[in-house]
């Protein structure tokens, strides 16, 4: 049995669970990252994961009459990464956002599905994250699927050369077929046009990178509202400072 899972600041009125049991299956990451950031109508089998039970995961990623998937990324200094696979009768989104049980907030990173915000996260900080100190039993803990977890967040005009093989190597090590691999890394983060990409800038004013895109939540400093001295612990947890 699913454990429920409590986020006081995050809409009520809705049942969530725990979800990390679903990353055990390369049907998950291969329905998350086409739902995100891909084209869902892509062919399951290319990629080595079963048309049917791909069909099934998306079925229940999105179903609005079951409680809400919740994965989690705890890291440095008590901070957690959430997302939430939110199901309306509808509408269907998925949710993306950091919290500290101390802030009485959340800090939205994005959202993907029928309303869309972001990036929500530089290449620095999606690598941090992926293999931060975990300060926490509850969550992902395996850094490759942290990664692809996260990775619909990222928008990064200045990526550096080894990142399409990074994600490579985690979508072979979380199940895709590793011949497949390689083509879905370009697909997703391959072939930056740094020109159209979004820019991270930290200034006198934030202790927190903000982001040059106006769609992203991110264009104004993450968990806006929190103290000066929350803002530097989650600048130094997304920059590996913690």
């Amino acid at each position: 049995m699913a454990l429920t899972v409590h986020i006081p600041e995050y809409l009520e009125d809705c049942e969530l669970v725990a979800g990390e049991d679903l990353a055990r299956e390369p049907a998950f990451w291969l329905a998350h990252l086409m739902l995100t950031v891909g084209d869902p109508s892509e062919d399951p089998e290319r990629y080595g994961v079963d048309a049917s039970v791909y069909e099934e995961m998306v079925e229940r990623l999105g179903d609005p009459e079951k409680p809400w998937p919740v994965l989690r990324v705890p890291f440095t200094g008590g901070h957690t990464a959430y997302v939430v696979y939110a199901n309306f009768h509808d509408m269907n989104n998925v949710d993306f956002f950091v919290r500290h049980p101390q802030w009485g907030r959340l800090g939205y990173l994005g959202q993907c599905g029928a309303d869309v915000a972001g990036p929500g996260l530089s290449w620095k900080e999606l690598a941090i994250l992926a293999e931060a100190t975990q300060d926490s039993s509850e969550g992902l803990t395996d850094g490759s699927q942290r990664l692809l977890l996260l990775l619909p967040m990222l928008g990064d005009a200045n990526m550096p050369p080894e990142a399409r093989h990074m994600v490579a190597q985690a979508l072979a090590h979380c199940g895709i077929r590793s011949d497949a691999a390689d083509e879905l890394a370009t697909i997703l983060v391959g072939e930056q046009e740094p020109e159209s990409e979004s820019h991270w800038i930290v200034t006198a004013d934030s202790r927190l990178a903000v982001c040059s895109s106006s769609y992203s939540p991110r264009h104004i400093p993450l968990a806006l509202g929190i103290t000066p001295s929350q803002a530097q612990a989650l600048a130094d947890a997304l920059n590996g400072r913690g």
